[in-house]
Order: structure tokens, then C-alpha cells, then sequence
């Protein structure tokens, strides 16, 4: 059913979204849970994993960027569905082996509905996804991919961090023991949705055709300079005649 290469995306999706779940799960029980440290740490293992996995799968480790992809036609709906099962159960891998090492059962976060928490993950999903978007467009080479997405996820995560638990990633939530509908599930596929609809919409074709208008200018601008050089060249040799 499956080819090596069908099943190298999955593990590669598998495997990421687990390393990246436990990352974080480290980092935000430890002595340095602190939101800076925490966006941080999830930022630079992004950007390892993308190195490492991003040949493979295209690194996407979440979700919401999955649906977003999906909504811009960027993946099919087979693999939309496919990523989305491999990332939740990477998740869930991380957040078993994670309570097996500590051995201490996590206990879930109980929360309600949260305006704040909606908006704060919209808004920093929407960073993330817009900078994967802008990365995707331009083809750049997988390292500068890498630490572009890596530090889109910092940064979009210090911004959450404001009003939530800065997650953007309905399977880190599940890793967090924070699975909330309404919130941290979703918040970052609204913004993830939003950012790629966007880029798509107002800068997909406006960077190339931007470059073709100064082409354009440039050669209609330099094109009569030889016709008047050579005016001058027939009139000097119409002047030696006489």
C-alpha cells in the first residue's frame, strides 16, 4: 500500500512532531520553564529538525500548518489526512515516553472558552505560518528554510505567550495535556489558515511580476541610446565628406 518513500514522509513526520513535543515538555517542566526559554528551545529544535526531516516530508510537524497547506492546495487531502494522524501520534508517543522517564503521570489542563487564548494563538500561528508560506514561495535551500521556520516558531510563540501557552500546534497541545477546542486546537489552525490564504492571495505572483516590470523598464529605457550614438556617427562622416 505504502512505498518506502510514502512511508519515509509519515515516519519523518512521526518522529519530528515527537522530538519537537518532548523538547518542549523538557524544557517547559524544568527549572527554566519560563515562556522565553521555552519559545526558544522549540525554535532551534524546529530548525535541526527541518534539517534533518525536511527532505523528506517537508517539515511540517503541525497540524495547522498541514490544513493551511491543504486550504492553498499545497498538499492533497489524502496526505493532509495522513500528516495529521502521523503528527498526533507523535504527540502522544512524546507525552508517554515523557511521563515514563519523570515517572509522574501529567495531568491535563482543564480550561474554558478564552477570547484572549483564541486570539493569542491565532496571532502567533498566523507569524509562523506566514514566514512557512514566504519560505515555501521563494524555494529557499533547506539551511536558510531551516532557520527562517525555526525562528518564525520563536517568535511567533513569544508572541502567544502573552495571553497562553503559547503552543500553535494542536498536537503540541496534545502533548501538553492542554487539548481546548476552542483555543489551543483552534486558534492556530484560524491563523495558519488566514496566513497561507493571504500569501497566496496578495504576494504569490506580486514578487515575480515586480521583477518583470523593472526588466521591462530598464531594456525599453536603454534601447534608444545605440539608435541616437549612431545618428551622431553618420553626421560627423557626412562632415568629413564636404
Amino acid at each position: 500500500m505504502f512505498g518506502r518513500e510514502k512511508l519515509a514522509t509519515l515516519v519523518a513526520e512521526f518522529l519530528g512532531t515527537g522530538v519537537l513535543t518532548l523538547v518542549v515538555l523538557t524544557v517547559y517542566h524544568s527549572q527554566v520553564g519560563l515562556p522565553f526559554f521555552v519559545s526558544l528551545s522549540a525554535g532551534v529544535a524546529f530548525a535541526g529538525l527541518m534539517l534533518a526531516f525536511g527532505k523528506f516530508s517537508g517539515a511540517v510537524f503541525n497540524p495547522a500548518i498541514a490544513l493551511g497547506l491543504w486550504t492553498v492546495r499545497k498538499l492533497s487531502t489524502l496526505a493532509t489526512i495522513l500528516y495529521v494522524v502521523a503528527e498526533m501520534l507523535g504527540a502522544w508517543a512524546a507525552v508517554s515516553l515523557f511521563g515514563y522517564l519523570v515517572n509522574t503521570k501529567l495531568v491535563s489542563i482543564s480550561a474554558h472558552y478564552s477570547t484572549r487564548v483564541l486570539i493569542a494563538e491565532a496571532l502567533g500561528a498566523f507569524v509562523l505560518a506566514m514566514v512557512w508560506a514566504a519560505s515555501l514561495h521563494q524555494k529557499h535551500t533547506r539551511a536558510v528554510s531551516a532557520t527562517m521556520v525555526g525562528l518564525a516558531v520563536t517568535g511567533g510563540m513569544l508572541v502567544a505567550s502573552s495571553a497562553s501557552m503559547a503552543l500553535l500546534n494542536p498536537a503540541l497541545a496534545l502533548g501538553m495535556k492542554s487539548w481546548i477546542w476552542g483555543t489551543y486546537v483552534l486558534g492556530p489552525v484560524v491563523g495558519a489558515v488566514i496566513a497561507f490564504n493571504l500569501y497566496d492571495l496578495v504576494f504569490n505572483e506580486a514578487g515575480s511580476s515586480f521583477f518583470k516590470s523593472i526588466k521591462i523598464t530598464t531594456t525599453s529605457a536603454a534601447s534608444p541610446a545605440p539608435k541616437v550614438a549612431a545618428k551622431k556617427k553618420t553626421t560627423s562622416k557626412k562632415r568629413s565628406k564636404k
